[in-house]
């Protein structure tokens, strides 16, 4: 561990504390596995003791109007940057926002990107010679009326390259990522291209944005990539959802590629209602695990889903965590040897219409901790990044806090023992 980044992490703690002085079709599968929904306390919310997770801090950024972070990256200074769009500051309706800060949440720049329609950014990822790719949505550049966006960046938010991708219909990227060659690759949608309504579109470019091949892949219906990394094996894996096939009326699907995009095997996972995959991480034993959502299986309206699945995509076990009503699962990683941290939100838990919600399970998806945040209105975590074992980040929008009507949220969440019990308005309790 480099010296810089255990005082950083020191100084969160201490700080902390001093504040809490006084005061094609497959399978569809399905394991109801649920949190005890009937043991809840409806106290107020107050750290305990043997609390396994702990909120350093929180910060908010935005202005009067609603903004919106889903994606962050750490930057190598051990800062932070944020990605998503904004109504408050701008060009145009709304327009792509990055918010630069230092390790302690503190803003040290923010840029916004785009014309004088709408605009976001959905996906940043930090490149490791320097500078960020974006990855999102314009309206306002372009061919069609919506296109894919790839935005690179320098350290200090300066615009080096901007490009756009698509055809007569709409696109959108939610994914980008840096490749093994030092070029990038981005997932999102297209229905300009491919087979249906809507089909994934996998797109891989030189370091410079230039294509150099693009795939589709779907059916006559609507499909749409949410996540896209790349494998040990230089290929990719793609997650998102399908109407095309499966066994509902969405379902899951994950499709692995070689390293040209070519599909290798693909499978969906759901049931006979609406399942999404929002997120999907390769684990060190060399299968998948898929965050998402699913109203096939379950306690609730929608509950977290956590699918792990072998290195063919097969599953191993899948695990709903939920209550009564929505859940959504939109980021998942893997943060230590044998754990996976989920995070998304809850209306089912907590003391807002709906709250942060994250969980640590280990690799057989049993439940170590879990904790929600969130005020009276409406909070959502969309993205998290891991800094140190045991130390993650958590982006997305608030409603509670800030000055606008939603604003930027950026957590930092230190994770200190192995079991959670903790009180809070419709909180379970875990037995």
């Amino acid at each position: 561990m480099k010296k810089t980044h255990f005082i950083v992490l020191f100084a969160s703690i201490f700080m902390l504390f001093l504040s809490l002085i006084p005061g094609d079709t497959l399978q569809s599968i399905y394991e109801n596995k649920q949190l005890d929904t009937a043991n809840t306390d409806s106290s107020q919310f107050y750290p305990r003791v043997n609390n396994s997770s702990i909120i350093l801090w929180n910060r908010t950024y935005g202005g009067p109007n609603d903004d919106c972070a889903y994606s962050i990256a750490i930057d190598s200074d051990y800062g932070y940057v944020l990605a998503g769009y904004t109504y408050s500051i701008g060009s145009g309706d709304s327009d792509a926002w990055l918010v630069k800060t230092d390790a302690f949440g503190n803003m040290l720049w923010n840029k916004t990107y785009g014309g004088l329609k709408h605009d976001e950014a959905h996906s940043i990822t930090r490149i490791p010679s320097g500078g960020f790719i974006i990855a999102g949505v314009t309206n306002s550049f372009g061919f069609g009326y919506f296109d894919a966006w790839l935005i690179r960046i320098d350290s200090n938010g300066n615009m080096l390259w901007s490009r756009t991708y698509g055809g007569a219909g709409n696109e959108e990227l939610w994914s980008v990522i840096v490749t093994s060659d030092g070029g990038f690759a981005a997932a999102g949608w297209t229905t300009s291209f491919g087979a249906g309504a809507g089909d994934f579109w996998l797109i891989k470019t030189d370091a410079s944005g230039n294509v150099e091949w693009n795939k589709t892949y779907g059916g006559k219906n609507f499909e749409a990539a949410t996540c896209l990394k790349q494998t040990k094996d230089g290929g990719f894996v793609l997650v998102g959802y399908t109407y095309s096939y499966g066994a509902g009326g969405s379902d899951i699907w994950l499709i692995k590629t070689d390293k040209y995009g070519n599909a290798q095997w693909n499978i969906t996972y759901g049931g006979s209602n609406e399942d999404y995959g929002f997120c999907v991480t390769q684990t060190t034993d060399g299968g998948y695990a898929i965050a998402g959502s699913t109203s096939s299986f379950g306690a609730g309206v929608y509950d977290f889903w956590l699918i792990k699945t072998n290195g063919l995509g097969q599953p191993v076990w899948n695990k709903t965590y939920g209550g009564p009503g929505y859940d959504e699962a939109w980021c998942i990683t893997q943060v230590s040897e044998d754990s996976l941290v989920i995070a998304g939100w809850t209306e089912s838990f907590g003391s807002g219409g709906s709250d942060c919600w994250f969980i640590a399970v280990d690799l057989q998806g049993q439940i170590l901790w879990h904790q929600t945040w969130g005020g009276e209105k409406n909070d959502y975590a969309y993205s998290l990044a891991c800094e140190l074992d045991g130390v993650f980040l958590l982006c997305g929008q608030t409603q509670s806090l800030g000055v606008g009507g939603s604003d930027f949220l950026l957590l930092k969440v230190w994770e200190v023992s192995n079991k959670l019990s903790f009180g809070g308005s419709r909180m379970p309790l875990l037995k």
